[in-house]
């Protein structure tokens, strides 16, 4: 799985930048969603042909509630999408916390 306490910070470029733009997320979005509880993280064995990639249910500051795909790369999280979570993604993060989102 992930060593949080090995990774150092987020990797951003243009390429991911402009992708999580297209769901209408940005950057400071995305980071917030590791900080704030709950966060439900789980492997996505669909999408890790070529690397280890990871899926993240959470919210941010503002209580949005986002769908993250993210790699670790070099001591850092790489967001490859996200998005807002559908209603069967909202109905298992709250599922998964026993109903209290």
């Amino acid at each position: 799985m992930i060593d949080w306490n090995s990774l150092e910070k987020f990797q951003w470029d243009k390429g991911n930048l402009e992708h999580i733009g297209k769901h209408e997320v940005d950057a400071a979005e995305c980071e917030q969603v590791f900080f704030n509880r709950p966060l439900v993280i789980n492997q996505d064995e669909t999408h890790s042909q070529t690397e280890e990639r990871f899926r993240a249910l959470g919210q941010t500051n503002a209580g949005r509630l986002l769908v993250m795909i993210f790699t670790v790369r070099n001591s850092q999280i790489r967001v490859i999408t996200a998005r807002d979570q559908s209603k069967k993604e909202r109905d298992e993060f709250r599922g998964m916390l026993g109903g209290t989102i």
